[in-house]
Order: C-alpha cells, then sequence, then structure tokens
C-alpha cells in the first residue's frame, strides 16, 4: 500500500508519500516539514521528562503527604502509557488519513491535555491530564519519522532519522532542566502553560509547510487489535505499580492482573494472525529483522531508564545532592544521547545499520560495566589511564548517552527497510512502543529488583538507640558505623543493577546482528 497523493509538491508544499520520486520533493519544502514535526517530537519529548524535576512542588501544592509518596507515581506512569498505548493506532492512522491531519489533531489534543493538567487541583485530574499528553505526544515521533521516510529515499533517510531522533532525546536533555528553570520563576502550572502557544506555533507551521490530503490507497485502521494491545500495556503498568512497594516486590493484584494481561497479549497474538485488517500486516514484511529490531529497542529503552532513574538516585542519597544538582549530574548522559543520535544516523547512511546499532548498544554496556565499579566517592575517584586522568562519573555517563544514542536511528531505519511503505507509521510507531515498553518495564524491574536486595542488604542491621550505649562517643561510633553499612547496601544496589544493564545491553546487541544486512526491499 502506498501513501502517496493526487498531485506532486511544489517549492512550497511538500507531497507526503513514498511512491513519489525524490526529484518532486524540494529540499527546501522538505526540510521545512521535517523542521515541524522535530518541533513536535521535541515538544512530546519535554513532557516525557519535565515532570521528574517538579514532583517535589506538585507534592507540596497538593498536599500529598509525605508518607502516601507513591500516589504521585502514576504522575509519570500515566502518561508513558498513554504515549504507549496510543501510538500503534495512531500510527497506523497516520498511513491512512496522512501524516498531516494526524499531526495537527494530535497537536491540538496536546494543547488540551495541557490545559486539564495546568488547572489540575487533585493528583486524579492531574494523572488524567498527563495520560491526555501522553496519548498526544505518542504519535508525535512516530509519525514524524514515517513522515521523514515519506520524503527522502531510502538510501538518504537514516540521517534524517539520527536528526529527528536527535529532537527526541533533545527533549529528554531540556526537559528536567527547563522544567526546574520554569518552575522556579513562576510555580509547576506554568510549565503546562507554556506548552499552549509552543503547540499552536508548531500547528501553524504544520500547516504551511506539510501538504494535506489523504493517500492514494487509504489502509483500513485495526481499532480491535490496536485496543487489545493498549488493553494489555496497561494491565502490565497496572501490575506492576505497587502502592506499598516496602512490604512485598509485587502488589496484591500483581500475579492475577499479570495473567490478565499474557490472556489479553495472547488475544491480540491470535487477532493479529486470524484478522484481515492488522495492526501490522506481515504478508510483505521480512520478520527476522523486525523483531530483532523491536527487541534492540526493547533493550535500549530499559537502559534508558535505568539510566534517568538509578543515576540521579544515586546523586540523592550518595552524593548528597539535592533535585537541581542530580539534573545537573545527569546532564553529562543526557547531553551524549542526542549527540549519539545525530552521529548514528550519520554513520547508519555509510554503514550497514546493525553494526551501527551492534555497536552502539556494546559501547553502552561498556560504560554500564565502568560504572557497576562506582566507589560511593565517584566525585573525587578518577579514571587513571597512565599519564591521563579522566573524572570517572563524566566519562562513563558520556559513554552510555553517546552508545544509547546510537542506536536509535539505524534500529528505525531497519524497521522502515522491512515494511512495506504504506505502513511506515506503525512500523515507526513499533520501534517507539519497544523502547517505551522497555522503559516501562524497566523502572517496574529497577523499582522491585532494587528495594529487594536493599532490604535483604540491611535485614540484619540493628538501628543504634542512644539508650543502650555506655556514652554518646559509643553511640556515635555505633551510629556511624549503622550509616557506613546502609550506605554501602546502596551502593551495592546500584552498581549490581548497572552490571545487570550492561547485560541486557549486550543482549539488544546480539539481536540488532539479527537485522539482517542492508539491502533494498
Amino acid at each position: 500500500m502506498t501513501d502517496t497523493p493526487s498531485t506532486p509538491a511544489t517549492d512550497d508544499e511538500v507531497s507526503v508519500g513514498t511512491a513519489a520520486d525524490e526529484a518532486v520533493r524540494p529540499h527546501r519544502g522538505r526540510a521545512l516539514a521535517i523542521s515541524a514535526g522535530g518541533l513536535a517530537v521535541l515538544l512530546g519529548a519535554l513532557d516525557t521528562y519535565v515532570v521528574i524535576g517538579l514532583l517535589r512542588q506538585i507534592i507540596e501544592d497538593l498536599q500529598v503527604p509525605l508518607n502516601r509518596i507513591e500516589r504521585v507515581t502514576p504522575i509519570v506512569t500515566g502518561y508513558l502509557l498513554g504515549y504507549v498505548a496510543a501510538m500503534p493506532l495512531l500510527g497506523q492512522a497516520s498511513d491512512r488519513f496522512g501524516r498531516k491531519a494526524l499531526l495537527q489533531a494530535c497537536l491540538g489534543t496536546f494543547v488540551a491535555g495541557s490545559v486539564v493538567t495546568a488547572l489540575a487541583t487533585s493528583v486524579p485530574m492531574l494523572v488524567a491530564g498527563r495520560v491526555v499528553l501522553g496519548v498526544a505526544g505518542g504519535a508525535l515521533l512516530p509519525v514524524t519519522l514515517a513522515l521523514a521516510a515519506d520524503l527522502w529515499s531510502q538510501r538518504r533517510r537514516a540521517a534524517v532519522l539520527g536528526a529527528v531522533g536527535g529532537a527526541q532525546e533533545l527533549g529528554s536533555v531540556l526537559g528536567p532542566v527547563y522544567g526546574i528553570a520554569i518552575a522556579g520563576l513562576a510555580g509547576w502550572r506554568a510549565v503546562f502553560w507554556v506548552n499552549v502557544p509552543l503547540a499552536l506555533l508548531a500547528m501553524v507551521v504544520v500547516h504551511l509547510s506539510v501538504r494535506g490530503g489523504r493517500p492514494a490507497t487509504r489502509q483500513k485502521s485495526d481499532v480491535v487489535g490496536a485496543g487489545l494491545l493498549a488493553v494489555a500495556l496497561g494491565l502490565l503498568v497496572v501490575a506492576l505499580y505497587n502502592p506499598e512497594p516496602q512490604e512485598q516486590v509485587l502488589p496484591e493484584w500483581g500475579v492475577p492482573v499479570l495473567i490478565a494481561a499474557a490472556v489479553v497479549f495472547a488475544a491480540f497474538v491470535a487477532w493479529e494472525i486470524t484478522a484481515r485488517t492488522k495492526l501490522l500486516d506481515t504478508t510483505n514484511v521480512q520478520l527476522r529483522p523486525l523483531f530483532a529490531a523491536l527487541g534492540a529497542s526493547l533493550a535500549a529503552g530499559a537502559a534508558l531508564m535505568v539510566t534517568l532513574v538509578d543515576v540521579e538516585l544515586f546523586a540523592q542519597t550518595l552524593l548528597g545532592e539535592r533535585d537541581e544538582g542530580a539534573v545537573l549530574l545527569l546532564l553529562r548522559f543526557l547531553v551524549a544521547l542526542p549527540v549519539g543520535a545525530v552521529l548514528g544516523g550519520l554513520l547508519a547512511n555509510r554503514i550497514a545499520e546493525r553494526w551501527v546499532a551492534c555497536a552502539g548498544l556494546l559501547i553502552a554496556a561498556a560504560g554500564f560495566l565502568l560504572m557497576s565499579h562506582w566507589p560511593a566517592d565517584v566525585l573525587s575517584s578518577p579514571h587513571e589511564l597512565g599519564p591521563v586522568t579522566l573524572p570517572r562519573l563524566d566519562t562513563d555517563l558520556v559513554v552510555v548517552g553517546l552508545g544509547l544514542g546510537l542506536v536509535i536511528a539505524p534500529l528505525s531505519a531497519v524497521v522502515l527497510r522491512v515494511v512495506p511503505d504504506g505502513q511506515h507509521g506503525v512500523a515507526s510507531a513499533g520501534v517507539v512502543v519497544a523502547r517505551m515498553t522497555g522503559m516501562l518495564v524497566g523502572i517496574s524491574a529497577l523499582s522491585a529488583w532494587g528495594l529487594h536486595r536493599f532490604h535483604s542488604l540491611t535485614a540484619t542491621l540493628d538501628v543504634p538507640l542512644p539508650m543502650l550505649y555506655p556514652n554518646d562517643a559509643a553511640y556515635d561510633q555505633a551510629a556511624a558505623e549503622y550509616a557506613s553499612a546502609v550506605k554501602d547496601a546502596m551502593l551495592t544496589q546500584y552498581t549490581e543493577i548497572f552490571a545487570i544493564t550492561a547485560l541486557v545491553c549486550v543482549v539488544g546487541a546480539a539481536l540488532a546482528l539479527l537485522s539482517g544486512p542492508r539491502r533494498a526491499r
């Protein structure tokens, strides 16, 4: 199936199709169109990470008790759930109704979600606004990736995909800092009010630069399949959300809901095998490279979330940094990520995508292996490489960021190469769904493993009580030894998670190699 308009583009209009020759798509118009999509992607990415630095203000403003801090967790997971659950259907809808219509609809919904979030007076209302934002933001990246595939030939596509991936990762860089800066001046609600004029500006640019109209061949939407997948992902998130994390790894409803998620996912697979209209028609799809690329993307997503969460926690619990300081330390990783994304796109234009993706994940694995040897005083413990001295934390985070950034464009290029042109939207969505699913499962598994490991390491420690010691000096020494043991347990927890993540990256690299040699369909 194709997504080709009936008339070619002029100098000021860009045709959104896949079969038209590159000569009828003027460079200036294409650049403006993909820039508009990149702005939309940046907005969605900013809102993915912006809330991380706002949680303390939100807790105080909405009067969430400090001993019930788990109530604000859905503010983060609600956005991710909306982002992941709606993406496959909206990506497929862009194949049917055109990229421009979907971009405009999602940006309009983004405005609505921003208003609801900014006006929220309770946690449920705030979560509802974040879910709406996630649904809108979830389609912006895959639709823009599909737009790039429409406008550039396979030979030149990877560099553009890398630039779009760079815009996505730039949001991860700017999100926490941008949120803290605006909230410091005008409060956390101002962060979401700022979304409104930015989204409206993106709508104007999309209107002026992207040609409208529906594809010449319209593709039906698999609403049932997308719905089943969304329900399965939603159940997975609910099963892994534990409001009492110190008592048990999973909540009381965890196991039955996980079973329900598996049943619904099995129903999704059965539907996709037998349905006439499928979410992704595999008739002309090379399945091995497709699933290999999706698996590698899932591994990269899990590694990404481990870095975002654990490095910030490491900074706060072991290095004594507050929110701003922890975000500034994390910037080493966040700045390297978009640089790696752009570099990965450029390299994938010259080298087979699988080698670039594999190398990126192996580089990330090496970085996590270095992080697994971090001491508690990592800021004052540099790498000694002969006559060269490198700051340990800076070097290791940059290595991980570059490695994970390198895989973004090659994996997207693989998936777009092995599916028919008329399914670029849903295929692009699949790459992002895999990565975001890895992030969701990663953060849940991280919390479960981390708490279990920490409690097992501290289970035999007795809290020192002043009345049990003959004098203050003895008590002070016992308290210091207790604090040191707790600190060692925290360090062990973090470094073991980094080591496990290195193994996850190695598995992802092996999957990347299975994405097959680069060849034209």
